[in-house]
This record gives structure tokens, C-alpha cells and sequence, in this order.
């Protein structure tokens, strides 16, 4: 088995070309710039993902893609058209290499899309599914939606086997962004006005998001499928930082605020966004994936935050 990884140097990328790489598999990890990875592991520079982007040598044998490359979503987005500019890597850039990977053979294309494509939030006793009607966003879910909507065209015309899947947020060793912010606020034992929040949010490990991405690669019951995968056990915010805290060693300083003041002082800060993620649920169903790959995640939720703080810890003392 010969797989191409698209951006291999990014958080989830490195993780899922180790794990390939440990199951024997020859491994092409795709960069915009030269990256220093394993030896098992060969690097090719590909520069910008875009619609233009020349795939040639990067396909040369490779029998499955996994297309993890991306402009990510931003909190602060400056881009005079944000959607033009997600459009030219996220969907341009998708259907360039899909169209490539195609004519140059390749059996199976793996996308890693975003849970944004079925919405930014669920209720605290609902889930999103994959029979959902999608309700992307912002600029960022709607150009993943639009990814996925090509790559089935392009499936229909070729014969490459699409599998799609949306994860909601993915934590582990090595995580940057949000989850990296809490890590260090947790570590620094801060009173925190987190205690009477009621919620519910699905997370995925990075080793367990890598697992199911290769599962994805292989089962032959992936093809043409689209798949939500979480952990399988949903946290509350306050939940998810005592345990944080307890696998860092310190105390978890919490006590209650009304949703209401929370929602004035994000308003108040211009972080309303970042508030209304601590407040609100998103939830997942990963049944489907589960029953039609027989799919079980290697790592527990508990055993992934362990090992997410504990690298933290061990990054920051």
C-alpha cells in the first residue's frame, strides 16, 4: 500500500503519516516547503495547494490519498473575500488533486472535511449525523461542503473511490489553536467561571482520528461514504478541565457565572465566538462508521487527554 498524505507537516498530518508509517506502509508525506520527517517517510514538495498545483510527481504509484491540506478556519479572518480565498485551497486545490490523483491511477481519495458542513452547534440531547441536512456557516464550512459536493461529481465521472470525514475538534500531543490556549490556562490554575455550564461536546484524539483515516483507506465499505467520528464519550466544559487539570497535577478552579454575563464579557472582549464554544454543545454520532468498518477507537477519551496533558506539561516546565 502506497499512500499520499497532504499536509503532512500539520498537527493531524504528522500524526497519521507516524502511525502509517509504523503499520509498514510506504509512506509520501506532501509539504508546501521541505520538512524533515522519518526516515521511512519520504517528503515531496508540492509549494501551494490551489487549483494549479502540479500533483505529478507526488501521484507516481500511490495507490490512496489522504487529503488533509487546507486553509483552516480563523477567528480573525482579514481577507478582503474570506470565501474566494478558502475556495482557491479548499475547493480548487481538492478538485485539482482528486482530478490528478484520478488519471494517474489511484484507487481510493480520503478527504478530511469538518464538522462546520453540518453546522456550528447542536442542542445538549441532539447530535449531528451524516443523513443531516448540511448548514455550513461561515466561509470555511461552506468551501469544505463545496469540496465534498465535487468530489462525489468527480467519483461519478472517474471511478475514484471518495471516502469523506468530519471531525469535530481534534486534540492530542503537538495540538496548536484553542485547545492549546485552554492547555496553558488549565496549567496555570486560574479561577475559572466555568462551573454551572451545562454541555455536551464530542472530541476526537489525534491517534484515534489517524486510525479511523486508515481504516477509511482500506475497507472496501468506505467507498462513496461519509463518516462523523468522535471518541464516542461527550464532555462538558467544565468536565473537560478537571480532567485536564488532574492529569496536569494541579487544581481546577472553578466556580459559577451566569451564561448571561459570560455572553456580556465575550461581547464585551470581541470574543463572543470563543464564549459561545464554551457555552454551547456539539455533538456527534459516530455510529455509522463504527458499525460499517466495525470501528472501535484504539484510545479511550481519558487515555487521549492524559496523554494531551501530560505532553503539555512536559513541554512547559
Amino acid at each position: 500500500m502506497e499512500l499520499l498524505v497532504t499536509g503532512a507537516n500539520g498537527f493531524v498530518g504528522h500524526a497519521l503519516c507516524a502511525e502509517a508509517a509504523a503499520r509498514h506502509w510506504k509512506v509520501r508525506a506532501a509539504t508546501r516547503r521541505p520538512c524533515r520527517f522519518d526516515a521511512a517517510i519520504e517528503n515531496i514538495v508540492v509549494g501551494e495547494v490551489d487549483g494549479n498545483t502540479d500533483w505529478a510527481a507526488a501521484l507516481q504509484g500511490v495507490d490512496v490519498v489522504i487529503h488533509l491540506a487546507a486553509r483552516v478556519h480563523v477567528m480573525q479572518d482579514n481577507a478582503a473575500d474570506p470565501l474566494a480565498e478558502f475556495r482557491k485551497v479548499n475547493l480548487e486545490g481538492t478538485a485539482n488533486l482528486a482530478r490528478q490523483a484520478a488519471r494517474n491511477g489511484v484507487r481510493r481519495f480520503v478527504y478530511v472535511s469538518s464538522i462546520k458542513v453540518n453546522g456550528e452547534a447542536t442542542t445538549y440531547d441532539s447530535r449531528f449525523t451524516e443523513s443531516g441536512f448540511p448548514a455550513p456557516q461561515d466561509p470555511y464550512g461552506a468551501s469544505k461542503w463545496e469540496a465534498e459536493q465535487i468530489l462525489h461529481q468527480i467519483s461519478d465521472e472517474t471511478g475514484l473511490e471518495v471516502v469523506i470525514v468530519r471531525p469535530p475538534l481534534v486534540y492530542g500531543e503537538e495540538v496548536k489553536g484553542n485547545f492549546s490556549q485552554m492547555l496553558s490556562i488549565v496549567e496555570k490554575a486560574y479561577p475559572l467561571p466555568f462551573a454551572s455550564i451545562r454541555n455536551l461536546r464530542s472530541l476526537i484524539y489525534v491517534g484515534n482520528l489517524a486510525d479511523a483515516l486508515l481504516a477509511c483507506a482500506t475497507r472496501p465499505e468506505a467507498a462513496g461514504q461519509t463518516y462523523l467520528v468522535s471518541d464516542g464519550e461527550d464532555l462538558s466544559t467544565p468536565d473537560l478541565i478537571r480532567l485536564l487539570a488532574n492529569f496536569m497535577d494541579v487544581p481546577s478552579r472553578l466556580f459559577p457565572c451566569p451564561s448571561s454575563l459570560l455572553q456580556l464579557a465575550g461581547r464585551a472582549t470581541g470574543k463572543s465566538r470563543q464564549i459561545e464554544r464554551l457555552l454551547g454543545s456539539l455533538r456527534v454520532d459516530s455510529a455509522k462508521i463504527r458499525r460499517d468498518l466495525n470501528w472501535v477507537p484504539p484510545y479511550s477519551l481519558q487515555q487521549g487527554l492524559q496523554a494531551t496533558a501530560e505532553w503539555y506539561r512536559d513541554q512547559h516546565t
